[in-house]
């Protein structure tokens, strides 16, 4: 009842290795069987060994040996080969197992993207090529076939990073009684037409694009922040420290003019300083001039008559207040000089240019 229990799995890589295995722990727990093989066709056949064996706890598990031709004979017997277990005819044609696909490029055009591979020097004809991709916001992997050796897809956004990923497809049932496909090519990474170490560099650009994105928005905010303290600090300092006007602009034609002749100056502008300063003067200060000269023209036995001065231009003036100020000269105790000024003083320190 062996002979029809036992399950084997058998595979034919590439048309050049082929690989018999065995659970030999489920149905020889006691006994390490051997392994007997051969391509020969007819009755005279020549048997082989094993001599390749893939072990399961030291105990053969199956055997490893090159593929000679499209027919195989197997037969598992006890340890000395006198006793057969199980035996079997197939074709090895019909389970093979491609390898991975060789020399895959990309071609972009666009959205569009076309992968292709070398076409294989034999059975051609019984393999597809088949394309999976997925974007880092997918959770599956999409798949796209297409017969050897080219195959391709569209839709793809330029804006996404892809992980792309190929393998040889064996034809079921035409050319294979197993659906056996070769291992996958090492993964690619793409973008809008450019291959990428991983996604996670798209990743990185990004934050570190959002990352110089605030910290320029931060800079130029604190330097508004600093141009509105800076504008509201000048006020404030304005307001405290008033600045001091240069003299040489208030007093141009002094110095323009009279190179700097004060006496001269003096002269020439004394109608105007004048009447600016009655312009100005506190009604106040007026009412006191007039109070004190009615009071020294009423009265005889205050003391020497006090002499009147009437300022030039004040005659011209119509305003009946202003037409004529009035400065008494108080008792002269002292009196100092200097070139082009004389200095009048009296005991209450009044002095007079």
């Amino acid at each position: 009842g062996w002979k029809d229990a036992i399950n084997t799995t058998i595979i034919n890589f590439n048309n050049e290795k082929m690989q018999i295995t065995w659970a030999t722990r489920g149905l020889f727990p006691n006994e390490n069987v051997s392994f007997f093989y051969t391509f020969d066709e007819g009755k005279h056949k020549v048997w082989k060994s094993c001599a390749t064996y893939l072990l399961d706890q030291d105990y053969n598990s199956g055997c490893l040996f090159k593929t000679e031709g499209p027919t195989l004979a197997i037969s598992i017997r006890n340890s000395n080969g006198s006793e057969e277990f199980f035996s079997k005819k197939l074709k090895s044609d019909f389970y093979i197992k491609p390898n991975r696909p060789e020399n895959v490029t990309f071609f972009w055009k666009e959205d569009t993207v076309t992968v292709s591979c070398n076409k294989p020097e034999r059975a051609a004809r019984c393999l597809k090529l088949e394309l999976q991709y997925k974007s880092k916001f997918d959770e599956e992997w999409q798949s796209r076939t297409s017969k050897c050796c080219s195959v391709g897809e569209q839709g793809f956004d330029p804006r996404k990073c892809y992980s792309f990923r190929v393998r040889l497809m064996r034809i079921v049932p035409y050319c294979n009684v197993v659906n056996y496909s070769s291992d996958w090519e090492a993964e690619t990474f793409w973008m809008n037409g450019t291959l990428l170490d991983s996604c996670d560099e798209d990743t990185t650009s990004q934050s570190n694009r959002v990352i110089v994105l605030g910290s320029l928005l931060a800079v130029l905010l604190m330097t508004l922040i600093f141009l509105i303290l800076l504008c509201k600090w000048k006020r404030v300092q304005m307001s405290v420290l008033p600045a001091i006007p240069d003299p040489k602009y208030l007093f141009a034609d002094l110095f323009n003019d009279h190179n700097g002749n004060l006496q001269e100056w003096l002269d020439k502008n004394d109608h105007v300083v004048l009447q600016t300063k009655l312009e100005y003067e506190e009604p106040e200060s007026i009412t006191e001039a007039e109070s004190q000269q009615e009071d020294g023209k009423n009265s005889d036995k205050q003391g020497p008559l006090e002499k009147i001065f009437t300022f030039s231009g004040a005659a011209e003036n119509n305003d009946g207040k202003a037409a004529e100020i009035a400065c008494l000269i108080p008792t002269s105790s002292s009196m100092a000089s200097s070139p082009g000024f004389h200095i009048l003083r009296n005991d209450d320190t009044y002095v007079m240019l």
